[in-house]
């Protein structure tokens, strides 16, 4: 794909990028080294959030058992709304009222899952979903860093491997999957966008961010409201647009601000565009 060959001009020291076809997994285009790990800052709750749900499907807890502050859930965890700040378990709201963007609610989703399984968050993640799936090079590292973010680091082609799961899953029932990534958790809320503002709506789902009529955004312009995935602060992304019946990923060594915020949006809409040709 012609459009990929738009990160070679962004303003980073190393980029990687690929587009994956959800009808198959097929991958339609790369460009940059697929195999170079990279921080995947909060990319990562992607990961972690397919690990939980795997959890839940395994009959670890349920979506609705309660975890973190008084009144919350696995499922106020997953999407922001347990009420948790932004990096400190300070409860600032109660759970379901706002949606608060929290690190600290996934540090708080690790801890519980290992409690109730008996098995670390870090392996738990390699042998439910890493494995499986082939992804090598992925890791996880929750023993000094959070499951937010700051402990995974992963490839592209490990991550094309991810997309291909997120739109024609295996591991997880295609119905779990639909819930988490297509339907708004706690529909209404509002919150800040990392990187982007106050958001009215800003939906989210189970860990995984829905695009809804969010703009600016960090996806096109053209994206479809269905489109979701996430960004991370270390200069990455993966997202999923069921429209269009694809997903990409870009993964960077520059840390997010207004050079991706410019170069992101009009490298996608590229992607979106050849995708149609």
């Amino acid at each position: 794909m012609q459009s990929l060959r738009m990160i070679e001009d962004w303003p980073v020291p190393n980029a990687a990028a690929a587009v994956v076809r959800g009808a198959d997994g097929a991958l339609l285009g790369e460009n940059g080294p697929q195999e170079r790990l990279f921080p995947l800052a909060s990319v990562t709750k992607l990961l972690s959030a397919y690990t939980v749900l795997v959890a839940v499907e395994e009959g670890v807890f349920e979506l609705d058992d309660p975890a973190g502050p008084e009144g919350s859930t696995v499922r106020h965890l997953l999407a922001h709304t347990s009420g948790l700040a932004f990096d400190e378990r300070r409860v600032m709201a109660a759970p379901g009222t706002r949606r608060l963007y929290s690190n600290a609610g996934f540090d708080v989703l690790a801890e519980a899952l290992t409690a109730a399984s008996g098995i670390h968050f870090a392996q738990y993640a390699a042998e439910a979903v890493f494995e499986p799936l082939g992804m090598r090079a992925t890791l996880l590292n929750t023993a000094h860093r959070s499951p937010a973010g700051a402990g995974g680091l992963s490839t592209v082609a490990d991550l094309a491997r991810f997309a291909a799961e997120l739109q024609a899953p295996k591991l997880l029932d295609p119905s779990t999957v639909h819930t988490a990534t297509r339907e708004v958790a706690f529909p209404g809320l509002s919150g800040v966008l990392p990187g982007f503002g106050h958001r009215r709506p800003n939906d989210w789902g189970l860990g995984f961010e829905i695009r809804g009529d969010k703009s600016p955004h960090w996806t096109g312009t053209t994206n479809s409201p269905e489109t979701f995935g996430h960004f991370g602060q270390s200069g990455t992304f993966l997202w999923v647009d069921p429209v269009a019946d694809a997903a990409c990923i870009a993964l960077t060594d520059r840390d997010f601000g207004p050079w991706a915020a410019e170069a992101w949006p009009a490298f996608t809409d590229a992607v979106l565009d050849e995708l149609r040709s």
